[in-house]
């Protein structure tokens, strides 16, 4: 299967409570549109610093982990913030790569949103068809 990539809208969640409680208005909500590839190897959601102060999430906190190509570290987790495919969303915490290049939806974003990667056409697709059997947030 080569490189599967949809597009998703990240949005402040912090912003959407103040607009919310009437203390911005919802033109000021911060919200990005970005191609993301698909990585069912990742656990979450990962974005670049870039990414991070684009939409000014607030660090939460700092974890040790394992990249993929094996290099250990620590890394921040950035958020809260609310991740939009299509009809669907889920409410997370994104890891923060400061280099990253693509920002990479991950396993538990995938399965919070019901999505499935179909591996003949390489393209994400509601595992149920239109029938959401949960939506998070």
């Amino acid at each position: 299967m080569g490189e599967v990539r949809t597009e998703i809208t990240l949005v402040n969640i912090e912003d959407t409570m103040k607009a919310r409680n009437e203390l911005i208005f919802e033109s000021e909500i911060r919200r990005l549109t970005v191609g993301a590839v698909v990585d069912t190897g990742a656990w979450t959601l990962v974005i670049n610093e870039a990414t991070r102060e684009k939409l000014e999430l607030q660090i939460t906190e700092t974890d040790p982990g394992t990249l993929a190509d094996g290099t250990n570290g620590k890394y921040d987790l950035a958020g809260p913030l609310r991740v939009h495919w299509k009809d669907r969303a889920m409410v997370c915490e994104a890891l923060v790569l400061p280099h990253a290049k693509e920002v990479l939806l991950g396993a538990i974003p995938l399965e919070a949103m019901d999505l499935t990667v179909h591996s003949r056409t390489e393209e994400v697709a509601g595992a149920h068809g239109d029938q959401l059997l949960h939506f998070i947030g």
